[in-house]
C-alpha cells in the first residue's frame, strides 16, 4: 500500500497503533485502490491523546510567544520544502488533481502557520485608567482544543486549526475525516520535527464516535469543526452540554450574482472556479449562479464552451484539471442530484454523466428555479445551477432565501452597486469580481446554518483565547461596614 503511514495515530510526539480499533481503508479515488489501512481510535487511544495534550499545554502557554512563533515558522518552512511530497499524498488521499494540491493545500497550511507565528508576539492586553486605581486585561489560551476535519481539504483544515491554537498557547487533539486520514499525520510529524513539544498536536483516527468522544471530554475547552450542517448541529448540541466554546465552518448553497455589466469572461471563469475546482467539493462554492436576463445567452455559450475543454484524467498528471469525487458514495450522491435536476425540469447544458469509476462530468443546468432540489440542497459535486433574474432587489431576496449563509459573490463593473449588494447579502464571506479566494489574512466563516465563529485573520484570536480582567486597587478599601 503506497501511502501506508507508520501507524494510525500520532500522540505525545510518536506514532501509536492499537489494533483493537476497527480497521478502515484509505482509497485512491481515481482507481479505488487501497493505499493505506488504519485503525479507529479506541477509548484508550482517546484517553492517551487527551492526557498528553492536558499535560503539555500549561508549559507551552507559559513560553514566550516569540518562542512559539519560531517553532511554527520552522514548521511552515518544512512544509514548503516538502510541498511536492505533501501534495502527492493529498492527491492520493482525496483524488484532487496535483495541479491543485501543489498550490492550494499544504501551501495554504504553511501560510497559516507562518501568519500566526508572526501574530502571536503581537497579542497584548489593555490598561484601563480608573483615576487612583487601574485595571488591565490579559489574553490567555483556552487550554485543550478539539479539532474535527473534513475530507475536502485535509491538511489545510488541520493547519488552519492548529496554527492559531498553538500560536496562542493551546494544545490540540485533531481528528481528520476517516475518508482522508493521511496528511494530518504528516503535519503532526512536521510540527514535532520543527520542535513542537510532545503532546501539543495529537492526531486520532476514526468516525463520528471518536469525534463525539473528543467533544464530550471534560478536558476540552473548545471545539473547532469543519463539516456538514447535520454534523454541525450534533456537535454544537454536544458541546453546549459542557458549555464549550465552538467554531463551526459548515455547508453552503452560495449565490454568485452576475449583473448585466459584468465582464462575462471573468464571471464565467469565477463560476467555473466556484463549481468545478476540487470536483465541486468546496463548501463555499457558488452553486446558485444568478445571471441577468440580458446576458444569459452569451454567458451560457461561453460557459459551455469552456466547460467542454476541462481536462479530466489521472490526478497525478499535472495536466489534469479535474479529478474524481472522493468516494463511490459521493459519486453516487452527485449522480442522484443530476437525475433529480433532469426530472424536475432543469435544462442540461453540458455534462450530466458519469465518466467512469468515481468521476462525474462537470455539469451545468439552466432554466433552474428556486424551488428545484438542485437549487436548494448542497450537492458537493461538479454541478452548477444557472438561474435568471431581472432586477437587483429581486436577486438579493432570492439569494438570501436559504438556510445557508457561508459565502456569496457579485460580478459588476459598478462598484457602488457591488458594495450595496454585498451589504445586503446574508453571508459570512463575500467576493466582488472574484471567487473562492481565502487568504489566511482574511477572516473566514459563515452565518445562519453555515456556522459560527471565524477562522484566520485577527478574528481567530477571539476564538482561541479568553480575556481575563484584573482590577488593581491603589488605596484604602472604601467599605460601608
Amino acid at each position: 500500500m503506497r501511502a501506508q503511514p507508520k501507524a494510525s495515530h500520532f500522540i505525545g510526539g510518536v506514532y501509536v497503533e492499537d489494533d483493537a480499533g476497527a480497521a478502515f481503508h484509505s482509497h485512491y479515488p481515481a482507481t479505488g485502490e487501497v493505499i493505506a489501512k488504519l485503525h479507529s481510535a479506541t477509548p484508550a487511544i482517546v484517553e492517551r491523546a487527551m492526557a498528553a495534550a492536558a499535560d503539555a499545554q500549561a508549559d507551552w502557554a507559559a513560553r514566550l510567544p516569540v518562542e512559539r512563533g519560531r517553532i511554527l515558522q520552522c514548521a511552515a518552512q518544512i512544509m514548503r520544502d516538502r510541498n511536492q511530497d505533501l501534495s502527492e499524498l493529498e492527491t492520493l488521499d482525496t483524488g484532487k488533481p496535483l495541479q491543485e494540491t501543489l498550490v492550494a493545500d499544504a501551501a495554504s497550511g504553511a501560510d497559516a502557520l507562518q501568519y500566526f507565528a508572526g501574530f502571536a508576539p503581537t497579542v497584548t492586553g489593555q490598561t484601563i485608567a480608573l483615576g487612583r486605581d487601574m485595571a488591565y486585561t490579559l489574553r490567555e489560551p483556552l487550554g485543550v482544543c478539539a479539532g474535527i476535519g473534513a475530507w475536502n481539504y485535509p491538511i489545510q483544515i488541520a493547519a488552519w486549526k492548529a496554527a492559531p491554537a498553538l500560536a496562542f498557547g493551546n494544545a490540540l487533539v485533531f481528528k481528520p475525516s476517516e475518508v482522508t486520514p493521511l496528511s494530518a499525520l504528516a503535519l503532526a510529524e512536521i510540527l514535532h520535527e520543527a520542535g513542537l513539544p510532545a503532546g501539543l498536536f495529537n492526531v486520532v483516527q476514526g468516525a463520528s464516535d471518536v469525534g463525539a468522544a473528543l467533544v464530550g471530554d471534560s478536558r476540552v475547552a473548545k471545539v473547532s469543526l469543519t463539516g456538514s450542517v447535520p454534523t454541525g448541529r450534533k456537535v454544537y448540541a454536544q458541546a453546549a452540554e459542557g458549555i464549550r466554546a465552538v467554531t463551526m465552518e459548515l455547508g453552503g448553497k452560495s449565490p454568485l450574482i452576475v449583473f448585466e455589466d459584468a465582464d462575462l469572461d471573468n464571471a464565467v471563469g469565477a463560476a467555473m472556479l466556484g463549481n468545478f475546482y476540487s470536483s465541486g467539493q468546496i463548501c463555499t462554492n457558488g452553486t446558485r449562479v444568478f445571471v441577468a436576463r440580458s446576458v444569459l445567452r452569451p454567458f451560457l455559450e461561453k460557459l459551455a464552451a469552456r466547460t467542454g475543454r476541462i481536462v479530466m484524467g489521472d490526478p497525478l498528471d499535472e495536466a489534469t484539471q479535474m479529478g474524481p469525487l472522493v468516494s463511490a458514495a459521493q459519486a453516487e450522491r452527485v449522480m442522484g442530484y443530476i437525475a433529480r435536476g433532469i426530472a424536475e425540469g432543469a435544462r442540461l447544458v453540458c455534462g450530466g454523466k458519469s465518466a467512469g469509476g468515481w468521476f462525474v462530468e462537470p455539469t451545468v443546468f439552466a432554466d433552474v428555479t428556486d424551488e428545484m432540489t438542485i437549487a436548494r440542497e448542497e450537492i458537493f459535486g461538479p454541478v452548477m445551477s444557472v438561474l435568471v433574474f431581472d432586477d437587483e432587489d429581486e436577486v438579493i431576496a432570492r439569494a438570501n432565501a436559504t438556510e445557508y449563509g457561508l459565502a456569496a459573490g457579485v460580478f459588476t463593473r459598478d462598484l457602488t452597486r457591488a458594495h450595496r449588494v454585498v451589504g445586503r447579502l446574508q453571508a459570512g464571506t463575500c467576493w466582488i469580481n472574484a471567487y473562492n479566494l481565502t487568504p489566511v489574512e482574511m477572516p473566514f466563516g459563515g452565518v445562519k446554518a453555515s456556522g459560527v465563529g471565524r477562522e484566520n485573520g485577527h478574528a481567530a484570536l477571539e476564538h482561541y483565547t479568553r480575556v481575563k480582567s484584573v482590577y488593581l486597587g491603589m488605596g484604602d478599601v472604601d467599605a460601608p461596614y
